[in-house]
């Protein structure tokens, strides 16, 4: 039996995915929002971890670590993402979370479910369709840590706010939104997130 954990932040997407997902043989499914995800995986210790990758409570930044908790002393849990070709950054943040399955969520059901079943036996699922997309991502310019910084900047955070999200100083912070309006060749800020959401990155 493989234990899965569905997040997703839509509560009705997420009921029908998950009464359906319950219809396959072999799996054991539990779901929850995102803002939960942190509490279910300690208590329902899923095998693999199906989650969408836009996350409404957290400025749009999927907090991808928390299913995959290093401190609890079983092993991590194997990811599985539902993901869009149009959003790069995110499947650039999945790759670097570890990610084994990237799930195109305009495709069918079943291809969520082999997905599934690969990353319970360690094995990788990509869609042909999210090709592109890893293209785009492999050019994006910033850093993980910077393009944390940029999301939490759209999402309105003040220079204190995301140095308190993240753990930084105000003046390390700055030093990033330096880097990112250089890389982006923005003109400020503004000009940067205004960029990096037209091109997907965020």
């Amino acid at each position: 039996m493989i234990r899965v954990l569905l997040v997703h932040d839509v509560c009705l997407v997420r009921s029908v995915l998950a009464e359906w997902l319950r219809r396959e043989p072999g799996l054991s499914v539990d779901d929850t929002p995102w803002h939960g995800a942190w509490g279910r995986v300690r208590a329902v210790r899923p095998d693999v971890c199906a989650a969408d990758l836009d996350s409404s409570g957290t400025h749009g930044v999927p907090p991808l670590a928390d299913l995959r908790p290093a401190e609890t002393g079983a092993p991590a849990p194997r990811l599985v993402v539902l993901a869009g070709a149009n959003r790069p950054g995110l499947l650039k943040r999945a790759a670097e979370a570890g990610a084994l399955g990237y799930v195109d969520k305009a495709g069918a059901p079943e291809r969520l479910v082999q997905a599934i079943r690969r990353a319970a036996e360690g094995e990788r699922f990509v869609d042909d369709s999210l090709g592109f997309g890893f293209l785009r991502a492999a050019e994006i310019p910033l850093t993980r840590r910077e393009l944390s910084v940029l999301e939490l900047a759209a999402g309105g955070a003040s220079i204190a706010e995301i140095a308190g999200s993240l753990h930084l100083s105000h003046g390390t912070v700055r030093n990033y939104m330096a880097a990112i309006t250089r890389k982006t060749g923005a003109r400020n800020r503004v000009d940067a997130i205004r960029i990096s959401q037209g091109e997907g990155w965020l």
